[in-house]
């Protein structure tokens, strides 16, 4: 189920970078139990991303759409900072950065 949950991510969008989420490293880490209860941590670009407010309802959103899903919760952390070398290399590929 990790990986459908994953999958669902990764058609999330930052609305300023045309790259997934889940590729700009922004997702942490997804923790799925055996009762199908979802935990999502997850980060931001700067703390004032102006998607601060609809990014995370939209991960939530989409876990919650996985077939098996019971609950999800999202937790937004600070710690590491987000910064472009967490991004993968397709990412990077995409915004010209390789």
């Amino acid at each position: 189920m990790e990986g459908r949950v994953i999958e669902a991510l990764q058609t999330c969008y930052d609305p300023e970078v045309p790259v997934n989420i889940y590729e700009m490293g922004l997702i942490y880490g997804v923790e799925v139990d055996p009762l199908g209860n979802v935990s999502v941590s997850m980060t931001l670009t700067a703390p004032n991303c102006p998607a601060a407010q609809s990014l995370p309802m939209e991960v939530e959103e989409k876990a919650r759409s996985v077939d098996g899903v019971k609950d999800v919760h999202v937790e937004i952390v600070w710690e590491p900072p987000w910064d472009p070398s967490r991004m993968s290399d397709a990412a990077k590929l995409q915004l010209g950065m390789l």
